[in-house]
């Protein structure tokens, strides 16, 4: 994994008002600067104007982001702890904005070479002959941005470099830099460069970064090429390889400047949050069936029988907004099939709302996702199921608490049953419902508006129906066909 650019994503335009020449470039008053020395410089910039320094981090404001931009202004390279799906990945690149949209560069150099600062000798006698008639070229910051995932299988040329045989057989002599075909981190040279959980890497291979770190220079076969390179480079690890089982040899992590400690949302604000802006939702999600799955996700990542080692990724959560989403469209698409197209055409079709018994379906598609003690093999389904009752029980009380809901029990008490289900109409059940007292101010707690659409109103009366069940207040039964009937008292 190299540079983080889309195969068919444009490569951006520079300026036409940018700097063509080495003595342009001079006279403009240009100044060279480190990368360190410009994320400083950028990220100061930004805390005077008061902009977002992070855009698109959610939940790190008061924990993790002060301590990410002390070790920025420090200048120190860092590693981010954490468990899976905390962001360390999106938070490693969002550094990049911080970088200069344009930064001037030699032309044809794999190094990223600077004019005023080239590296090596072959570039410092073209900037010595041409001199203020050297060509600049220029380089957008999202190509300023490297990104390896660590895997046993990655080599020292991968990351270094390798002596290329091609140009020594070409009369060149080992240990002169043009033998060398450069590996991910010397091209990602004045950028960022990320190493994606770092414990991963070979220890023989994590010995090839120290030089990287602390000396700047590289080392291919034995040759010694001091090439001061000019990196920002920050890892990622999980704290259970990283403290524990000791896979980050000790000479690399006494490199590390920073150490950063990241989290999961620490409170339900902060978790919907992130659902609301990650998820991908391909049809309506109330905001009461969104705040189940928040309660659930976090129910799951605190549960006895989940291993906290591994923890239980963000992704979850948003994958099951998305999932519930996908449960409501294809509701919305079978209900318009053949069957009902020799109804009325002035029946309206049913619009793609979730509801609160779509999230049904979650427990058994996103349970790998989520990594279970040893003792609970095959209750894994039981678990999530007992866990999204809980949550919706917590939500229910929390939307709801102190309202009088008497007109539902009452209507259940007078022998009314009410059946309900992926495939039942909102229409349908809200003619099963009719007309209930307390419905109105049910639908107003639970945000779904004044005037609700039908589909809406559904997804609040099933929320309601259910909350009764798990608070003991109606029975409740599953049809062999899959239905939810409501009737009764349990």
């Amino acid at each position: 994994m190299g540079r983080v650019t889309a195969p068919n994503q444009a490569l951006p335009v520079p300026p036409a008002d940018l700097p063509g020449t080495l003595g342009a470039l001079r006279a403009a008053g240009h100044r060279y600067q480190t990368v360190k020395q410009e994320l400083r410089h950028n990220l100061l910039a930004r805390m005077r104007s008061g902009e977002d320094r992070f855009p698109g981090i959610v939940g790190y404001d008061d924990s993790v982001l002060p301590e990410v931009e002390r070790a920025l202004l420090a200048g120190h390279d860092m590693v981010l702890l954490g468990e899976r799906g905390q962001g360390k990945t999106r938070l490693i690149r969002s550094l990049v904005a911080l970088l200069d949209e344009w930064t001037p560069v030699l032309p044809g150099s794999v190094l990223n070479e600077h004019p005023l600062h080239p590296l090596t000798p072959a570039s410092r006698a073209l900037v010595a002959e041409a001199g203020d008639d050297l060509p600049v070229g220029w380089l957008h910051r999202s190509m300023r941005y490297g990104e390896k995932l660590a895997t046993p299988d990655t080599s020292v040329g991968d990351l270094i470099g390798d002596v290329d045989p091609i140009r020594l057989a070409q009369g060149r002599t080992l240990g002169d830099p043009e033998t060398i075909h450069f590996g991910l981190v010397p091209r990602t040279n004045r950028g960022i460069f990320a190493v994606n959980e770092l414990p991963d890497l070979a220890e023989r291979i994590q010995v090839a970064l120290l030089n990287v770190l602390e000396e700047r220079d590289i080392q291919v076969r034995g040759y010694q090429l001091r090439l001061p390179l000019d990196l920002f480079l920050v890892a990622s690890a999980n704290p259970e390889d990283y403290t524990n089982r000791g896979r980050i040899i000790t000479p690399l992590k006494d490199r590390f400047g920073a150490e950063v400690r990241t989290h999961y949302p620490v409170d339900l604000e902060l978790e919907l949050a992130l659902i609301r802006q990650e998820a991908d939702l391909v049809a309506e999600v109330p905001e009461h069936v969104l705040e189940v799955l928040a309660r659930f996700a976090r129910a799951v990542r605190e549960s006895s029988s989940v291993d906290p080692r591994s923890g239980v990724s963000a992704r979850f959560a948003i994958a099951a907004a998305e999932t519930v989403a996908a449960a409501a469209l294809r509701r919305s698409g079978l209900l318009a099939g053949p069957a009902s197209a020799a109804d009325d055409a002035t029946v309206r079709p049913e619009a793609p709302v979730a509801r609160v018994g779509d999230a049904v379906s979650v427990t058994s598609t996103l349970r790998g996702k989520v990594e279970f003690e040893s003792g609970e093999e095959g209750r894994e389904t039981e678990i999530l199921g007992h866990l999204l009752r809980t949550a919706t029980a917590e939500t229910f009380r929390a939307r709801l608490a102190g309202l009088d809901l008497s007109g539902f029990t009452a209507l259940v008490a007078e022998g009314a049953v009410i059946e309900t289900g992926e495939l039942v109409a909102s229409a349908e059940l809200l003619r099963q419902v009719g007309t209930v007292p307390g419905l109105a101010k049910a639908l107003d707690r639970l945000g779904l508006g004044d005037a609700p659409t039908p589909e809406q109103a559904a997804a609040g009366v099933e929320f309601v129906l259910e909350g009764l069940h798990l608070t003991r207040r109606l029975g409740k039964d599953v049809t062999e066909s899959g239905r939810t009937v409501y009737g009764g008292r349990s």
